[in-house]
This record gives C-alpha cells, structure tokens and sequence, in this order.
C-alpha cells in the first residue's frame, strides 16, 4: 500500500508523462505534415523528369532518324557526283574526238547546220518554180552537201553523243542540287533537335539535384518520426506501467474502505440489535444500519 506522498507523486508522473506523450503526438503530426509537403514538392519534380526523360527519347529518335537520312543523302550524292565527274571526263574526251575529226575533214559547220540547208535547198526545189539551169546548180550544191554530210556522220555521232552527255549531266547536276538542299536541310533539324536535347538533358540534370535534395529531406524527417515514435512508445509503456500502479492502489483503498464501511455497518447493526433487545427506541441511523446489513 502506497502512502499518499507517494501516491501523489505518482499522479504528478503520469501527469507529467501525458504532457509529454501529447508534445511528442503533436511533433510527430507536425513532422509528417512536413514529410508529405516535401514528398508532394519531390513528386512534381520527379513527374518533371519522367515528362522530360520521354520528350528527349522522341527527340533522340528523331534525330538519329535525320542523321541517317543524311548520312544516305550523302552517299546519293556522292554517287551521283562521281556519275557527274565521270561523264564530264567522257565529254572532255569526246570533244578532243571531235576536234581531232574537224581538223581532219576541216569542219567548221555543224553536220546538224549542213542537213538544215539540205533540206531547204530541196523544199525550194520542190516548191519554187526554178529555170532548169538554176535547179541544176541548186541539185549540185545539194550533191556536194549531202556528199559533204556524209563525211560529217562520224562528227554528228560525236556530237549527239556528246549534246546526250551533256543533258544527263544537267538532270544529274538538278537532282544532286535538290539532295543538297534536302541535306541542308535535315541536317538544320537535326542539329536543332539535338540542341534542345543538350538543352532539355541539362533541366533533367538540374531537376535530378533537386529531387535528390528532396529525398535527403524526406530520408532525415523519416529519421525523426522514427526517433520519436520510439521515444514515444517508450512513453506510453512508462505511462502503462504507472497507471497500472495507480490502479492496483485505487482498487486496494477502494477495498481499504469498503472493509471499513462493511465493518462499522456490522458494529451498527449490532447496536441497533441490542437496542431491540433491550426495547430501546431505535434511531433512523439504527434503521438504516439494519436495512444496508440486511442488503
């Protein structure tokens, strides 16, 4: 049985305890609010990245797509330049075939300019009413052209070849022109794309310091709340343990005075029974005192 100095004391610890088990619940809301506005502010950084992340993917796939089209566009093109220089080279080399043809034959005129008046000499012919002195000079001019044309085929071959040679070197020269400009012009995107991906890579980057710096914060406020809940805990079994003493000497004082109270009733009611022995007038406190015994 504890005294009532030590029964007092006991109240003021568990007193005492409850103050601090209310101060640590009310650090422990305060430390997990704090944790949920840092992970919510961790949470939109992270959403952050990942949108970014995915927007760089795309971009690096798109890029890559443009730097091969280009790397393709280039070997066209350096395929159809060679196609160019080759053809060139055969030009150069028909032109010295020619040349060395109208040195021989003494060729000034074109074979292509001879068969135009060749032809215009016989629609004269066929359609001016000529004296047939003048016809005969004009079928003479005509004989020594033709014979004139003839000796100038081997030149017009030359020529023909060398006027087809020129013309697939003009279509060849468009079409690596337009590849050139297509080059260009992947080429700019690409480098515009990977330019924001340096750009975007470089926001990824600082996001990550940001979000690392929010996890530090996060893994230190958890650090806390374990701190505390352990500290907690051992509250609360500090308190349970002095309650149950209290209990334990409430219920032994309770019982403390039900003994006492069971006991005077008991001397009462032998009172009040040797008053009714005895014929003596009974009290109302005797009455009661028969009435709870009999109770």
């Amino acid at each position: 049985m504890l005294t009532p100095e030590e029964t007092k004391e006991l109240t003021n610890q568990v007193n005492e305890l409850k103050k601090q088990i209310k101060e640590l619940r009310t650090s422990l809301n305060q430390l997990n609010d704090q944790k949920e506005e840092i992970f919510s502010k961790k949470n939109k950084i992270s959403e952050q990245i990942r949108k970014l992340i995915s927007q760089t993917i795309k971009l690096r796939k798109e890029r890559n797509k443009l730097t091969s089209d280009v790397k393709k566009s280039k070997e066209k093109r350096k395929k159809l330049n060679t196609q160019i220089q080759d053809r060139i080279k055969t030009i150069k080399e028909k032109h010295k075939e020619r040349k060395e043809v109208e040195q021989k034959h003494k060729i000034k005129e074109k074979p292509s300019q001879i068969k135009a008046q060749i032809d215009k000499l016989e629609m004269q012919i066929e359609t001016s009413a000529l004296s047939f002195d003048k016809e005969q000079k004009m079928m003479k001019i005509i004989k020594d052209l033709k014979k004139k044309y003839k000796e100038l085929r081997e030149v017009s071959d030359v020529w023909e070849k060398t006027s087809e040679l020129s013309k697939g070197i003009d279509t060849e020269k468009k079409n690596a022109d337009k590849i050139h400009k297509e080059i260009q012009e992947k080429a700019k995107q690409s480098q515009e794309k990977h330019e924001i991906i340096i750009t975007e890579s470089k926001k990824i980057d600082e996001l990550k310091v940001d979000e690392e710096k929010y996890n530090k914060e996060i893994a230190a406020k958890k650090e806390e709340i374990t701190k505390i809940n352990a500290e907690l805990e051992g509250k609360l079994r500090e308190l349970s343990a002095l309650n149950s003493k209290l209990n334990i000497q409430q219920k032994e004082k309770k019982q403390k005075k039900e003994k006492a109270t069971k006991k005077k009733l008991s001397e009462r009611k032998k009172e009040a029974e040797e008053k009714m022995k005895k014929g003596v007038k009974l009290t109302t406190e005797d009455i009661l005192a028969l009435q709870s015994s009999d109770s």
